[in-house]
């Protein structure tokens, strides 16, 4: 869905993207996004990249070596155990209050810069969604490029 605009100029372009994840696990959307930022027409400007939900969050990280994501994994995994007993929350589940707090640490949503037509990103970074839900579940990220 696209946003008001002047003229032959947009202010702002929006979009919604779905994803399915197997489970807990990081997703690369970078070429996603990056799709959304080509398609907006905003030549220079910021890409602000927002997750709906409470149980998986977005990040910035490494895009070559695969240790990143279990690397990632086991640090969440010592902060935010499955089925700790000091956890109140778990009507959907022994994993349901860890994604709660992983999310919380991480972050639902991120800006990056837009020059070109594309995102700014350095050599090394892509854009990650982190589900923190054992089980598949689709999932909705908001672009929004202004």
């Amino acid at each position: 869905m696209a946003s008001p605009s002047t003229g032959n100029i947009a202010l702002a372009h929006q979009t919604i993207l779905e994803f399915s994840t197997p489970g807990r696990g990081t997703r690369d959307i970078t070429d996603a996004v990056a799709a959304v930022v080509r398609d907006s027409g905003v030549q220079c400007g910021l890409a602000q990249v927002f997750a709906q939900h409470t149980s998986c969050s977005l990040l910035i990280t490494e895009n070559a070596d695969p240790d990143v994501p279990v690397d990632l994994e086991t640090v969440l995994a010592r902060l935010a155990p499955d089925a700790d007993p000091a956890y109140r929350h778990d009507a959907e589940g022994p994993d349901d209050m860890a994604a709660h707090v992983r999310n919380m640490l991480t972050g639902s949503s991120l800006s990056v810069p837009v020059g070109g037509a594309r995102l700014l990103l350095g050599t090394w970074q892509g854009i990650y969604l982190y589900e923190h839900r054992t089980a598949p579940h689709r999932r909705r990220v908001v672009v929004t490029v202004m």
